[in-house]
């Protein structure tokens, strides 16, 4: 044997940065402990990055705060300990975690609108972070507040720092929370899902940057998320979890391409941006798509007749209180397109490129400042009042937020009779037949008739939504970012019930998403939109394999996962 030090072998292995140690975590309720997180066991090392993923509901999000001691309300850590730098923090008094806090452990919350206080201005909430952990001294905050916020990534961080959290946009507001959580440059960030809210390229905008700041400074992360194309892009490591067990860990790659665990294997299946991922592998290897994983192409795919279409469609709106040319905002800008019998159009962008205002005018919710909308060649704008009220039987929205689009004053049976009754169609008792005979299709129990929004999950509100929308048997059906809110799990659910749901009845749908993924799996056609003009369009195989506009090379690229090969280890 060679006596000649190995220095690999002879480096020591770091020490863990933070150990969870057989976890549980319990909230007290009317009936006792109801246990949230059982046995959790995770390892994060100095500079590593982790991410947790799961499902709403499966304990993620609980076992992150029990790390930060910002369990909310009854929740109480059980069991187990949390060891951050060798030391249990798991039953801290309050003084010792707030001193813990910030400078130690740094969060990234979810929601930007609700974490950020709306009437103190930017710059004064990362000063308070600042403040709080004594970062600074008092003359140089100043200075360290446009520091961060330049370094968070937002250009002209001295005007920013005086502006309020409603005159940001969603991107910038997330980046103003990574400059809160970083001001104390803490040895771990706790990102709890930091761009769910966000269209998919400032989501990659956003996280890269998030990336390239922690690996500067050598922090760990701890990254909560329920798309698992997203989570093995960003962490090296992976830990899922389901009702509130880790069923699986590993390496990301590993754990992607061999998922051990039956719900692993369901989450990789599920995942919209994995599922892209494997069409396009499957194409790149000349292998045939099967129709369970691509739902769109459906029966109606060659269909020629034109259900709807769009003629040089134009809204402009007025500014409140903007002079000369900015007093006029053209949201919509001379769009064309045809939306094809039984199938599913895609209209995709970003935020504010005009899709949702498109979606709107075919809807006949607002006018158009010019252009046409036809229905079966009859254009809408000349339809009278009994007309149009007649239309709204044949055309009826899904939207996006499922908690905000049903009242929740209304049992589910009251919500989705409502249209019916509207319309004076059927006897009461033909109505509860119908109400009923939805539920089924929409795969909801019967006894969910009488359940309001509040008992609901967010997957069974958007099942309540599609049943309302069905009820007067439409034809065309607008879905406005109907998914987007949903666990990857829940959403691959809503899109295999529409997909069979249009074969059923022959529905069109105009499918409004900032979501590539989901466009890749539903849709028949792509319509591609930018600042309110149309930059390119065509069926969606042909778009996704030859797309021509760098804006649309750009949302494709920004698809999570889409640089992962899942088929590594058997080319």
């Amino acid at each position: 044997m060679s006596t000649t030090p190995d220095s690999r072998a002879a480096r020591p292995a770091p020490a863990p940065l933070l150990q969870i140690r057989d976890l549980d975590v319990a909230f007290r309720s009317s009936t006792g402990m109801v246990p949230a997180v059982r046995g959790a066991n995770l390892t994060i090392y100095p500079g590593q990055s982790v991410a947790v993923v799961g499902e709403s509901g499966s304990g993620k999000s609980t076992m992150a705060h029990a790390v930060i001691g910002l369990l909310p309300g009854t929740g109480r850590v059980t069991g187990g300990q949390i060891l951050f730098e060798g030391r249990d923090v798991a039953h801290l008094r309050d003084k010792e975690m707030t001193a813990l806090r910030g400078s130690r452990i740094g969060l990234v919350p979810q929601d930007p609108m609700s974490n950020l206080n709306p009437v103190w201005s930017i710059g004064y909430q990362v000063k308070e972070a600042l403040r709080a952990n004594n970062v600074v001294p008092g003359k140089e905050m100043d200075q360290k507040v446009l520091d961060l916020l330049t370094q968070a990534g937002l250009p002209d961080a001295a005007h920013r720092a005086r502006q309020y959290p409603h005159e940001f946009s969603g991107g910038m507001r997330q980046r103003a929370l990574i400059a809160i959580g970083m001001a104390a440059h803490p040895s771990l960030l706790i990102a709890d899902e930091p761009t769910s809210a966000l269209d998919v390229t400032v989501q990659r905008v956003i996280l890269d940057h998030l990336q390239s700041l922690t690996r500067e400074q050598g922090t760990a992360m701890l990254f909560i998320t329920h798309d698992l194309g997203l989570a093995a892009e960003r962490a090296e490591h992976l830990v899922v979890m389901h009702r509130g067990r880790v069923v699986e860990s590993g390496p990301s790659l590993e754990i992607l391409q061999e998922p051990r665990h039956p719900y692993t294997r369901r989450l990789v299946q599920a995942a919209p941006s994995l599922a892209s991922q494997r069409i396009e592998a499957a194409h790149a290897r000349g292998i045939k798509v099967t129709e369970d994983e691509l739902l769109g192409a459906g029966l109606g795919a060659t269909a020629t007749d034109a259900v709807i279409r769009v003629e040089n469609l134009t809204k402009v709106f007025s500014v409140r209180g903007a002079k000369g040319k900015a007093k006029e905002l053209k949201a919509v800008d001379d769009v064309s397109f045809t939306l094809r019998e039984g199938t599913t159009l895609a209209l995709v962008g970003e935020s504010g490129s005009g899709k949702s205002t498109v979606a709107n005018i075919v809807l006949n919710l607002i006018d158009p400042t010019s252009g046409k909308v036809y229905h079966h060649g009859t254009d809408l704008s000349t339809l009278g009042k009994a007309d149009l009220f007649a239309l709204r039987r044949r055309l009826q929205p899904v939207f996006q937020n499922p908690y905000g689009s049903l009242d929740p004053m209304r049992s589910v049976f009251s919500s989705v009779e409502e249209p019916l009754r509207v319309h004076q169609v059927g006897s009461r008792k033909e109505r509860e037949a119908r109400v009923a005979e939805l539920l089924d299709m929409v795969a909801l129990p019967r006894s969910a008739m009488r359940r309001y929004p509040g008992e609901l999950s967010g997957g069974q509100r958007q099942r309540v939504a599609v049943a309302r929308a069905l009820a007067l048997r439409p034809e065309v059906v607008v879905l406005d970012e109907a998914v987007s809110a949903l666990d990857v799990l829940v959403q691959s659910q809503i899109l295999m019930l529409l997909s069979n749901l249009q074969s059923e009845l022959g529905l069109s749908y105009l499918f409004i998403t900032h979501d590539l993924a989901v466009v890749r799996l539903l849709a028949d056609d792509v319509v591609v939109m930018e600042k309110g003009k149309v930059v390119e369009s065509g069926p969606s195989d042909e778009l996704f394999a030859n797309p021509r506009q760098e804006y649309t090379q750009r949302l494709i690229a920004a698809v999570p996962g889409a640089g992962i090969d899942l088929y590594r280890d058997a080319a």
